[in-house]
């Protein structure tokens, strides 16, 4: 009789033990995404060439198609910058993968076609190229045409790169997600280079939307998440450095999520 009390108890302790530990294995398996590369060209395109860099894009599409159907890729754009600065780009397109060897068969196959990377507008243009991961990004599946891609640089301080990820999964994100599920973004990300052209330890976030009436949401948004967490600010500034911060707008063209 005392055995089988006792036996009884472990199991009740196991099922116990068990009901805890699933909500937290849930969350664990929530916040641990395997890592999303993402290659961007971007062009400083003169202004009478603008339509043509447009034309060449939407010749890319259907290798990109392709590869999205096939599993090579889980996304892809291209957009036009709407704040221009002198000797910056004009235009950018990007493709992302679920690993580094996947984003190289990607771009393989785009400099396999025949006249897409020897075009007159690619000519008379400067070009950059970046290839960027990340673990924080989420997105809706579907392709669309319009909306608006911004994104933000932010240059951590030495030492404090885990603590700033930590407080963008912690406070940001749960946000992000909420707007996504109402279709107010359509995409959001953090991310950093993957072999680095600029200084290490520059954070890139980028967010898209659907239309404008959007991007006042996620502003609002925003706002009352900063009076909500009264010490956020504070915890941003001590992370960051003032001097290493941009912001860039740019209107997207199309765009192709998994």
């Amino acid at each position: 009789m005392q055995k089988r009390t006792y036996a009884s108890m472990f199991w009740v302790t196991v099922c116990l033990v068990w009901v805890l530990l699933v909500p937290f294995l849930s969350q664990v398996a929530a916040q641990s995404k395997e890592p999303i590369y993402i290659y961007v060209a971007e062009w400083d395109v003169p202004r009478l060439q603008w339509g043509e860099i447009a034309k060449l894009d939407e010749q890319d599409r259907p290798v990109m198609d392709k590869l999205v159907a096939d599993g090579t890729l889980i996304g892809y754009g291209a957009y036009s910058n709407l704040i221009h600065q002198e000797g910056e780009p004009t235009h950018g397109t990007w493709f992302s993968a679920n690993s580094e060897g996947k984003l190289l068969k990607a771009l393989e196959a785009v400099y396999a076609q025949a006249g897409l990377v020897s075009a007159p507008v690619q000519a008379a243009s400067k070009h950059w190229d970046q290839i960027f991961a990340g673990e924080i990004y989420n997105n809706k599946p579907g392709a669309s045409t319009g909306g608006y891609l911004t994104w933000s640089t932010w240059q951590i301080k030495a030492g404090s790169m885990r603590d700033y990820i930590e407080l963008t999964k912690k406070i940001i994100v749960p946000e992000l997600d909420k707007l996504l599920a109402d279709g107010t973004i359509t995409s959001y990300g953090e991310l950093v280079e993957e072999y680095h052209q600029g200084k290490m330890g520059v954070v890139y976030e980028y967010l898209t939307v659907p239309d404008a009436a959007s991007m006042d949401k996620v502003n609002k948004t925003m706002e009352r998440l900063f009076q909500d967490n009264p010490g956020l600010p504070g915890s941003i500034e001590n992370y960051t450095s003032r001097e290493g911060h941009r912001d860039f707008l740019a209107r997207i063209r199309f765009m192709v999520n998994k």
